[in-house]
């Protein structure tokens, strides 16, 4: 029997925007804010894909927002329905696996080593899990197939919005070796800068 673990890494693509964007079709394509007051003190919570292209990012004051995307739509959190969609996504989450780990509302860890379902492919399986996920609430996501956490929260962010990818144990070290350092789990903007100053931009290059 093999002894390879099959993680899957499942986040919600830009799921407080894309919560309001689902219910409110006039959002729908327009640079999105959720968070406070532009014109108070208010700070971004989450944006939609359309207004990150200003620099627009969540822990940003909605301020600084404003001046990057005048014209951006800023809307309330509503955490009540995060939560409950949120629950709802777990439901389904679990009839693949009882193996859940959550890590925030919208993502979440899933050990499906040993299921059955889908022949026992943890990739079919990330694939019916998006699936399902929009058939149920009309909202993407998107998903990272690998053999241990770290791999699959990398893989997860390959082929953002609505994409998978998997990282298997025979391309993991090139694939690792070509990753760009800021993709690396906890290698913030300062790390990434002296990294670049030192010559290194890839994975492989640091080690």
């Amino acid at each position: 029997m093999s002894s390879i673990r099959k993680i899957i890494h499942l986040d919600m693509d830009a799921f407080f925007a894309s919560v309001e964007q689902r219910d409110n079709p006039a959002y729908r394509g327009k640079p999105l804010v959720v968070g406070g007051d532009p014109n108070g003190r208010g700070v971004v919570a989450a944006t939609s894909y359309e207004i990150r292209s200003f620099g627009v990012h969540s822990a940003m004051s909605c301020y600084e927002a404003k001046k990057r995307c005048p014209h951006a739509i800023f809307v309330r959190p509503r955490f009540d329905v995060y939560r409950g969609i949120s629950t709802q996504i777990r439901d389904i989450m679990g009839r693949l696996t009882d193996l859940v780990e959550p890590l925030s509302l919208d993502e979440a860890y899933l050990d499906v080593t040993g299921q059955p379902h889908c022949g026992g492919s943890a990739t079919l399986m990330a694939n019916w899990l998006r699936q399902a996920i929009f058939d149920e609430t009309g909202l993407t996501a998107s998903a990272g197939v690998s053999f241990n956490k770290m791999l699959a929260k990398i893989a997860s962010d390959v082929n953002k919005p609505n994409g998978i990818a998997v990282i298997t144990p025979d391309m993991a070290d090139e694939f690792l070796s070509e990753l760009p350092i800021e993709r690396f789990f906890g290698i913030g903007k300062a790390s990434t800068k002296r990294l670049h100053e030192m010559g290194v931009s890839t994975g492989g290059q640091a080690s």
